[in-house]
């Protein structure tokens, strides 16, 4: 059932992302091929926003980060400190949950090579405007990469300008829930590519919510 958050599974809004989906519906007709909806729970207080569904990986699986390098990469640390439990076999029946802490994307469908363009970022934005408003206990947020950082502050209403992407910075903006401000953490993607180049590295990753660990358990 579509919502204000979660796009319908044949949401009609971008005529590009629309093709490439029928395309792969006839290719791949067990899989998914449809707008990823959010995973976790909604009274969660760490929200992770990403770019947009992989094309193998949540765009075949119907989960954020299911199915794909990124996921392996995003779930082992999850895990490690304390934001999921159970066993992530990158299929959306496995044991995997998550604990204080929601999955979404600035795009929920797959874009062709990965690239959304800025009028389909600008076109699903109101999704995450939505998946925002609808966590009224957010108080972090984790931007993977620089679009889903640009995304989050775009949502918020925020200048572009006023907060550069660093990866391991933190920032306060503006939030859109009962708790009023929020910090947003920027990582690099936990891309395959990213990895394989050296642009991030697990530790480094894992340092970026090891600062969210201790930023909410301070929070309380």
């Amino acid at each position: 059932m579509p919502t204000a958050s979660e796009p319908s599974r044949d949401c009609p809004l971008c005529p590009r992302l629309v093709a490439f989906r029928e395309t792969w519906r006839a290719a791949e007709p067990a899989w998914s091929n449809a707008p990823v909806p959010s995973f976790g729970p909604r009274e969660a207080r760490l929200l992770i926003v990403g770019l947009a569904p992989g094309l193998r990986g949540a765009n075949r699986t119907g989960r954020p980060f299911t199915g794909d390098y990124a996921g392996e990469l995003l779930y082992a640390t999850l895990i490690e400190y304390g934001f999921a439990i159970g066993r992530f076999e990158a299929r959306p029946d496995d044991t995997l949950r998550l604990v204080d802490a929601r999955i979404t994307n600035a795009v929920r469908c797959v874009p062709p090579e990965n690239k959304p363009t800025t009028q389909e970022m600008r076109t699903c934005r109101p999704f995450l405007s939505a998946t925002l408003a609808e966590l009224p206990g957010v108080a972090a947020i984790v931007a993977l990469g620089k679009i889903a950082h640009d995304q989050v502050l775009a949502a918020h209403g925020e200048r572009l300008s006023h907060f550069k992407f660093v990866h391991g910075a933190r920032h306060r903006i503006g939030g859109r829930n009962e708790r009023g401000e929020v910090a947003l953490f920027d990582s690099y993607h936990c891309s395959r590519y990213n990895t394989n180049t050296g642009v991030l590295t697990p530790d480094m990753f894992r340092a970026v919510f090891a600062q969210v660990r201790g930023f909410l358990d301070a929070e309380g």
